[in-house]
């Protein structure tokens, strides 16, 4: 598909061929030969998350500080070649930091810790991953695999202990560091209780490894293994490195040999220094926190203090984070729709189901001033890409949907808003709180009591002799008053087969009728859009009972542009 002469001047084509590496390798092509230089990053496969493996490598790469949007201005290998030459000089790298004594913790982890040390959270901030292994374990071995893992990465063999009021992380020693896996052998209708229970794990922070591993026995070749991670240890887009690298070792040691790991340039503790240093003191009005902020203020000036969502009763006063789930299905056929919408209208397929959301909300009644927040990966430097740890960050998604506009006009607000938030999303959540200084209340969540996900399906354990699907754990909490999730599929050649995900909603204020309604709606408001973009987004009038407590409006029909 070559439709452009590189050029003759041998500079520029040697710069062509590294970003077409570059552009392969991100999107796991064979061969960069294969990839011309007119060729769509996002036609060839490339998604949100795989976008930001891209530009990290690019700003590795090149020395640049080359923001997100670049890539969905110029989704080309030729193209972005022109911005890169246009970019300005790159960040500081993370660099490895001598060892011993002490070290900060990250802005998100000191976060965390702090509301360890005044709530009983009782588990809230768990990460557990279950996986349903068949065929031959050798239990030894995957016992040795995951200490391997511990040992290797120095964050899930990191506890915190308190000086004066502040968190600092104490890297253990490896020899000074022990995981055990309990076994545990059982019935097929008792592990779904077991595995809740487990996952609930309540985590010692000062003294105990932020992973626990429970290893459930079915049979002689059917096995579950539940592995708890604290969040202050670990994010989503950790998962992937962490059992990459567990396959790894695993493989190694039913081989009888040791693993032998890629090196890692740098650990988690040398990220949290790094980040100190690249935010700079909020005290110098040039620093990169300094100016975020600036951004942050002026994109979120008159924030509504919550959406005007359907609750089917008040918020307590001190909300209790019990929750349950609404399932949600996208098929294949709409899968395949919606990706092939956001590479018509060059969006993500996050957009695509942020806009979505807010077309729903909107139709709904909650008004045209609609905040979702959302996760972003965090990793700004290409060394952190296959580290274990709290990288991750929220952003408020803010986005406009008055004067009743169609559904391509919000999905190029979307767009806009979407793409200027990440490319300020280096100021920690907690530092965005403290500098808005939000009206508080322990009843809801600070400016945003909606949390939205797309995440791309990655693989887990992949060993000899082993089959390895998730298995479901239904922890019964909502940190959000409504949490939005879906996850891709992709069959072995890449094509779409559909998505699945939840809406995890608080059951302090929704009932389970409400929410599987508003996951129906959900799943035709998706359909809408790969239907028809001229359909206009014609808010709801929602008016307030008595006790304060919003009826659920009744969606206006669908109006075509006129």
């Amino acid at each position: 598909m070559r439709t452009t002469d590189p050029t003759a001047d041998p500079t520029t084509a040697e710069r062509l061929g590294v970003l077409a590496g570059l552009f392969a390798e991100v999107l796991g092509l064979d061969d960069a030969d294969d990839l011309g230089p007119d060729d769509d990053f996002f036609d060839e496969g490339g998604n949100s998350l795989l976008a930001t493996r891209l530009i990290n490598a690019i700003r590795t790469r090149f020395r640049i500080d080359l923001p997100l949007k670049a890539l969905f201005r110029a989704p080309t290998v030729a193209g972005l070649l022109a911005l890169i030459d246009a970019a300005p000089s790159s960040r500081p790298p993370v660099a490895r930091q001598e060892r011993g004594g002490l070290f900060p913790t990250s802005f998100a982890q000191r976060r965390l810790w702090v509301v360890e040390q005044f709530e009983a959270t009782g588990g809230l901030y768990n990460m557990p991953i279950a996986l349903r292994l068949r065929g031959a374990l050798d239990r030894d071995a995957l016992t040795v695999a995951l200490h391997d893992v511990v040992v290797r990465h120095e964050v899930l063999r990191t506890v915190y202990v308190d000086v004066d009021g502040v968190p600092w992380q104490r890297i253990l020693d490896p020899e000074d560091t022990r995981l055990t896996v309990n076994h545990v052998t059982t019935a097929a209708e008792s592990l779904p209780f077991l595995l809740s229970e487990a996952s609930r794990h309540v985590f010692d922070l000062a003294t105990e490894l932020p992973i626990a591993c429970w290893l459930f026995e079915l049979g002689p070749e059917e096995h579950v293994l539940l592995v708890a991670l604290h969040h202050i240890a670990v994010d989503d887009v950790s998962l992937r490195p962490l059992f990459q690298d567990v396959s790894t070792a695993y493989t190694a040691r039913i081989e009888g040999r040791e693993p032998e790991f890629a090196d890692l340039p740098v650990q988690y503790a040398d990220y949290a220094v790094w980040q100190r240093e690249l935010l700079g003191e909020t005290t110098d009005p040039d620093s990169l926190g300094a100016v975020q902020t600036a951004y942050w203020r002026s994109a979120l000036a008159g924030l509504p203090d919550e959406l005007a969502l359907p609750y089917d009763r008040p918020r307590p006063a001190v909300p209790t984070f019990r929750g349950d789930r609404a399932l949600l299905t996208v098929d294949a056929d709409l899968h395949a729709a919606l990706t092939r919408l956001a590479q018509n209208e060059g969006v993500s397929l996050f957009m695509v189901v942020h806009a979505a959301l807010a077309t729903l909300f909107a139709r709904l009644g909650a008004g045209p001033d609609l905040v979702v927040g959302a996760p972003v990966a965090g990793r700004t430097d290409a060394a952190l890409d296959d580290l274990v740890g709290f990288f991750v960050n929220t952003l408020v998604l803010r986005v406009d949907a008055s004067g009743q506009p169609d559904l391509r006009t919000l999905l190029d607000r979307v767009r806009s808003a979407d793409l200027d938030a990440f490319a300020h999303q280096d100021l920690p959540f907690d530092r965005l709180v403290e500098a808005l200084n939000p009206r508080r209340s322990l009843a809801r969540h600070p400016l945003f009591q909606v949390m939205l996900t797309v995440l791309a399906e990655d693989g887990f354990l992949h060993v000899p002799g082993l089959s390895s699907t998730e298995e479901d754990v239904d922890l019964s909490f909502s940190r959000y008053d409504m949490w939005v999730g879906l996850s891709e599929s992709k069959t072995a050649d890449g094509a779409c087969a559909g998505m699945s995900g939840e809406i995890r909603y608080s059951t302090d204020v929704f009932d389970a009728s409400t929410m599987r309604d508003l996951a129906d709606r959900f799943i035709a408001t998706l359909r809408d859009f790969v239907t028809d973009l001229s359909q206009r987004v014609v808010p709801a009038a929602a008016p307030r009972t008595p006790a304060g407590v919003r009826r659920r409006a009744v969606p206006q029909p669908v109006l075509p542009t006129s």
